[in-house]
């Protein structure tokens, strides 16, 4: 329920009404504006009707929210939500791109990558420590080693990371060393993590299901935010249709939908959304172009030789190329690179 103030409304008041939803057990929200206060209250909705706010002499109007996420949705909060990676800010005029290696392999390698995309143009770097593989027998990441590694190189470069958490048990040690945790497109709906890593206090990267609709990916931020977590960034990521020519459908069509719907910033992720090399560049320019707020691409110093999906990251010389490209797209949609 979205209750607005009347313009005289005191202090005094908002306070009382804010205690008076407190008490029926429901959750309230404040968001004072310039011309008026608007207050919020989640809960169950035949509690929120025995309130009676609509009579109240200084509610101007009473409206319910109509969006089955609540936190999530711009009839709550109308305005673009901006989420910092460190120094990066994500949302608003600037479009970040995060760049790196799919995993940590080695302190050289992962170092190697992080200074090349650095020079590029990047804004932080993205690799995992923890990785999720369809077969048990690939590659699966060093685990708390490689975030130590990861943290090192951060360190030496100044760029924020952005890395996997697979467990709610690990929630905790990656908090530690990175600047932002990511929940992955297997892990989507895992409520049980949603919560830790909603109460973890970092921000949060929410990649889309291989098979989950738009709904069920701003339900599942509106956990992270009922958890007490404000700082969500959402990701398309490619989904898993009948079209078998790439790895995965890119489905650049969320990202409007998204930022109608949503207040909370949107990356793309084109590696994992295409699978091949080749396609990576184009879909990353027409990220930009739909309005997305940065994309999230895999880059390896060495492809051939990177122990998981070598076959869609970029070599050095095509990163470069990408951060040239991009640039233009991104002032001619009114953004320049963060």
């Amino acid at each position: 329920m979205i209750i607005v103030l009347k313009p005289e409304a005191t202090p005094e008041i908002t306070e009382a009404l804010l205690a008076q939803i407190s008490e029926r057990g429901l959750t309230p929200l404040h968001m004072p504006g310039v011309e008026r206060v608007v207050l919020g209250a989640l809960g169950d909705e035949r509690v929120l009707a025995e309130l009676n706010l609509e009579s109240h002499p200084m509610v101007e109007s009473v409206k319910p929210i109509l969006a089955p996420y609540k936190l999530v949705s711009r009839e709550l909060h109308p305005h673009d939500t901006i989420v910092k990676i460190g120094s990066l800010p994500i949302g608003g005029r600037a479009f970040g791109v995060i760049a790196g290696p799919c995993a940590v392999e080695s302190y050289d390698q992962t170092s190697n990558t992080a200074q090349l995309v650095k020079e590029a143009g990047a804004a932080a770097l993205r690799a995992g420590a923890y990785k999720p593989r369809t077969s048990p027998y690939g590659f699966q990441g060093h685990g708390p080693e490689g975030l130590k590694i990861l943290k090192q190189v951060s360190e030496e470069t100044g760029l924020p990371i952005v890395t996997e958490v697979m467990d709610t048990a690990d929630v905790e040690i990656v908090a530690e060393h990175a600047d932002a945790l990511q929940i992955g497109a297997r892990n989507m709906q895992n409520f049980a993590l949603l919560r830790a890593v909603g109460k973890a206090g970092k921000p949060v990267l929410l990649k889309r299901g291989l098979s989950a609709k738009l709904e069920e990916l701003l339900l599942a931020a509106e956990y992270l935010l009922a958890a007490g977590n404000e700082q969500v960034i959402l990701c398309e990521r490619g989904i898993r249709t009948f079209e078998t020519a790439t790895r995965n459908t890119l489905d650049l069509n969320a990202i409007p939908y998204i930022k109608q719907k949503t207040h909370l910033p949107v990356l793309v992720d084109p590696s994992h959304g295409t699978g091949v090399r080749d396609f990576v560049i184009p879909m990353s320019l027409a990220a930009a172009a739909c309005g997305a707020d940065g994309i999230l691409v895999e880059v390896h110093e060495n492809p051939p030789a990177a122990l998981s999906d070598g076959a869609q990251s970029l070599y050095p010389e095509g990163f470069r190329a990408l951060m040239t490209a991009l640039a233009p797209v991104a002032q001619a949609v009114g953004r320049t690179l963060a």
